[in-house]
């Protein structure tokens, strides 16, 4: 625990937010400090609650006295510590790290590059269409600090990001799960793919024997280093086919998804599971075993499972106009998650993707494009690097940095039987506020078509 009653807390989003109240419950003296502007409403609060803030910058002497420092995840600590280099990292903690002080919740926390949103989700349906008082926070829009501080559940669904994973101390979920591994964020991370992997396995950190670990079999990345290290929790793989050196396990075999976990037998057809593509039999994997380890019975996983609804924003059919499938992807902030979508259609594709490239390389969606896409949409301020990659392996790209004229040259390029995509593989800070801003503007400008 803190020792003395001073905390500081940079950032003023929603982490930021929720870790203030939370310390103010918790009796905290705080000050709280963001790099940026302060918008009107927030400064409000702050002077009629008497909270100490500064905007435009941090105060280099804050920083170093304070105890300790919860750091949102949108904050880089290496360029922090390049304008105050006299800072000491240890102290600093994420507001994952902060809030899972103040509860005793049973934590199922769930990590990855891509399909944590959707796997966090499914679970959260299946535990709470059971009855069980369980909550459902992190990365995924709603602020952990903030929950703990709002309400008592026995248990928590917490989606974490790899900028979470980076600042926690003794956090420890009683499952963990890494739903795959693939580059993202390597400009967060010196361009280096291995810091960023192991930023990820830092949700087992903490991990005993008396804890449960759910991995993708099928994840190159994540098989790598469980072969090279030793781990604590039991584990369970997921996997497209059968691995006969886990008895633990989740696969697919013959259309149906089968589970040995605890010789307790699981069978489904994938007709059954309402989110389709291949990822998507992974998530679902990965919600499945939780509810098994919980003793939440078979049929009682399976009518939960047929009636979940994916979230908006990923591989969200939106509309379809003159018999062409309008498709809402605006989640895709990376390659892989592209990769997925693509892979998703079998139909003719109309493909918008681009936006603020993270240090990708697209040369894993060529066979794709190469496949089924019959056009390429920029969408972009900078589309030269994926104009580059894509011009030699389609017959149409259009460049653009407007989203009524990507909407609109979709709608003209596509037939009957076509898809239209909206699958980015890039973030959206270029042209919108967020990836849900460029989803929702997707679809307003498919509703005037």
């Amino acid at each position: 625990m803190i020792k003395n009653n001073q905390i500081m807390i940079l950032g003023t989003g929603l982490s930021g937010m929720g870790s203030l109240k939370l310390a103010n419950k918790m009796g905290f003296n705080v000050f709280i400090s963001d790099s940026k502007k302060i918008n009107i409403e927030t400064k409000k609060h702050f002077y009629k609650n008497d909270i100490e803030f500064e905007e435009n910058g941090h105060n280099n002497n804050k920083l170093i006295e304070s105890k300790e420092v919860i750091i949102s995840p949108g904050i880089s600590f290496r360029n922090l510590k390049k304008l105050h280099p006299d800072i000491n990292k240890k102290k600093f903690i994420s507001e994952i790290e902060f809030a899972s002080r103040y509860t005793d919740a049973y934590i199922i926390g769930v990590t990855g590059s891509n399909g944590k949103t959707t796997t966090a989700n499914l679970i959260y349906h299946i535990l709470k269409s059971n009855g069980l008082n369980v909550g459902l926070a992190g990365n995924i829009g709603v602020s952990f600090a903030s929950s703990v501080c709002d309400y008592s559940y026995d248990y928590y669904v917490i989606e974490i990001s790899s900028f979470q994973l980076d600042h926690i101390v003794d956090f420890k979920p009683d499952i963990s799960i890494i739903t795959n591994i693939s580059p993202d964020h390597l400009d967060r991370y010196n361009q280096n793919f291995e810091l960023y992997v192991e930023s990820k396995f830092r949700i087992i950190q903490n991990q005993t024997t008396n804890d449960l670990f759910i991995y993708n079999n099928n994840c190159v990345a994540t098989t790598n280093i469980l072969n090279k290290i030793n781990i604590q929790p039991n584990c369970i793989s997921i996997s497209i086919d059968k691995n006969m050196e886990n008895k633990n396990q989740i696969f697919l075999n013959k259309h149906k998804i089968n589970s040995s976990i605890n010789k307790e037998k699981f069978m489904i057809s994938i007709n059954n599971i309402p989110i389709k593509g291949v990822h998507n039999l992974q998530n679902s994997m990965a919600a499945i075993s939780v509810a098994q380890v919980l003793k939440i019975s078979n049929e009682k996983i399976k009518e939960s499972l047929k009636t979940f609804k994916n979230i908006p924003h990923r591989l969200e059919h939106f509309l379809t106009i003159q018999k062409v499938k309008y498709i809402n992807d605006s989640k895709a902030t990376n390659v892989n998650a592209a990769f997925y979508a693509l892979d998703s259609f079998k139909e003719p594709v109309v493909w918008i993707v681009g936006g603020i490239d993270k240090g990708n390389n697209y040369k894993d969606l060529i066979p794709k494009v190469k496949n089924n896409v019959k056009a390429v949409i920029c969408l972009g301020k900078d589309n030269n690097k994926i104009i580059d990659t894509f011009s030699k392996h389609t017959d149409l790209i259009v460049s653009t940095d407007d989203i009524s004229e990507a909407v609109n040259s979709a709608y003209k390029i596509s037939k009957p039987g076509d898809v239209v995509l909206l699958s980015p593989a890039c973030a959206s800070f270029d042209l919108f506020k967020n990836y849900e801003d460029r989803g929702n503007q997707f679809k307003d400008q498919v509703r005037k078509l």
